[in-house]
């Protein structure tokens, strides 16, 4: 046994946040996403990556012009010694071998870890001691279609021997943990919608109780699919508002028709406090609180008045040892669906009754659309930005707030970022099976 895993256990240390990665909807990298989100900018549109005229939604949030093997600017060397660099998130060769939410996954986390600024220490820092949690709600869907097509078409010897690569939902972490040399805690949190935020969650615990010092986590989906659109709209839970895309997903709005489908992966790099300083690492947030819980009332509906929600958000700040009103921003789940919309208002303006003057919430699922296992993570980016940058992104699409959300008096971002000091702030996901995560950042002084 290594001397990594001999540690005594610690006490609870602090975790901050050095690196952000994202692919999503309004961007192919972390800065360009966040432009857009601050910018107020739609990234949904008509569904290009099948046809989709047969069916009564007709819309997603897809990832554009994305290169799965993009070259890197600068080549990374983070393993052994005497090993090639990594010159791209992955290597043209490898680029069949895998599905669509691990080529997405995989830039992102490569972002993630170039903006830590990591490499530059890998010689002083224990490979074993580093760690992967990306979450993935679905796996290859789409690569699933694709092979029993395949099979159907022309027999078992048609499959591809590369196929279970492709759709298993644990294969991102384990190629980035590969391409990184990361050989700490390596899995895949799997929880409908509430997937990358319990991701995070769980990294962060793994930091903060010693097993681990530094975790790549975070998550990824790509299911924008004629199964997946098809399901869904035959759920009734997706906005029928193929004549303008961009206006579809409108949290809180009095006409919104249900949530738009979106895929993208968001990854962080988490880090214990003192060797983030010891390094001088860019500190964008310190992750200080974490909440779970279970509804137990409804596989795909929230509990009256997101009981169940409020229960994690309040486990969330008691773990951070924060009150309601130290809180600023509320990135909230916000799907656009006629009820969970209002649930979930109630339950934040239950949790935050004391604090409602001061407190902006928003959805920024009206630019991007629903990430479903990315989702969380996604919610997480925009509270961690809003802290780094003290600017809050907008809820766009809300020209009239549903009577049953105005009633709750908070404050959700009509349609323009508001910049303010955020000095701390909480992002929620919750997800089919009635499960729930909630994040708490705040900044570091």
């Amino acid at each position: 046994m290594s001397p990594a895993h001999n540690r005594p256990p610690a006490q609870r240390r602090r975790v901050v946040i050095t690196g952000l990665g994202a692919v999503t909807p309004v961007g192919n990298t972390a800065a360009d996403t966040w432009a857009a989100l601050t910018a107020g900018r739609s990234g949904i549109a008509r569904i290009t990556r099948f046809d989709a005229a047969a069916c009564n939604v007709q819309i997603a949030g897809e990832v554009k012009n994305f290169e799965p093997a993009r070259a890197l600017a600068v080549p990374l060397h983070p393993r052994r010694p005497g090993a090639d660099p990594l010159t791209h998130t992955l290597m043209p060769k490898d680029v069949k071998k895998f599905g669509r939410f691990t080529h997405l996954g995989t830039a992102a986390a490569i972002e993630a870890y170039a903006d830590s600024g990591l490499d530059a220490h890998r010689a002083a820092l224990d490979a074993n001691r580093m760690g992967v949690n990306l979450g993935v709600g679905l796996g290859g869907l789409p690569e699933m279609e694709a092979m029993h097509d395949t099979w159907k078409a022309g027999g078992y010897r048609k499959i591809s021997p590369f196929f279970i690569i492709q759709i298993a939902p644990n294969l991102l972490a384990g190629q980035v943990s590969l391409q990184l040399d990361f050989r700490g805690p390596n899995m895949s949190v799997a929880s409908a919608c509430a997937t990358s935020g319990h991701a995070l969650g769980e990294a962060a615990a793994a930091i903060a109780r010693g097993d681990a010092d530094v975790m790549l986590a975070g998550g990824a989906e790509s299911t924008v699919t004629p199964l997946a659109i098809g399901a869904f709209a035959q759920m009734r839970a997706l906005s029928q508002r193929n004549d303008s895309p961009e206006a579809a997903s409108r949290p809180y709005d009095a006409d919104r028709d249900g949530f738009v489908l979106g895929e993208g992966s968001v990854v962080f790099v988490l880090e214990e406090h003192e060797q983030a300083v010891k390094r001088g690492a860019r500190i964008y947030a310190e992750l200080c609180g974490y909440g779970a819980s279970a509804d137990a009332y409804h596989l795909s509906s929230l509990a009256p008045g997101a009981e169940g929600s409020a229960r994690a958000m309040q486990a969330a700040l008691d773990r951070a040892g924060l009150k309601a009103t130290d809180i600023d921003y509320v990135s909230a789940h916000a799907t656009s669906t006629p009820g969970g919309d209002g649930e979930e208002a109630a339950a934040i303006a239950t949790v935050f009754a004391d604090n409602k003057a001061n407190l902006h919430v928003s959805g920024v699922k009206s630019m991007t659309g629903h990430l479903l296992g990315g989702a969380g993570a996604m919610g997480t980016f925009a509270a961690v930005m809003a802290i780094h940058d003290g600017i809050v992104p907008p809820t766009i699409n809300l020209a009239n707030v549903d009577p049953v959300c105005a009633a709750t008096g908070l404050n959700f971002t009509p349609n323009v970022a508001v910049k303010k000091p955020v000095r701390a702030a909480l992002a929620n996901s919750f997800g089919f099976g009635g499960t729930n995560a909630s994040i708490v950042v705040a900044k570091v002084g």
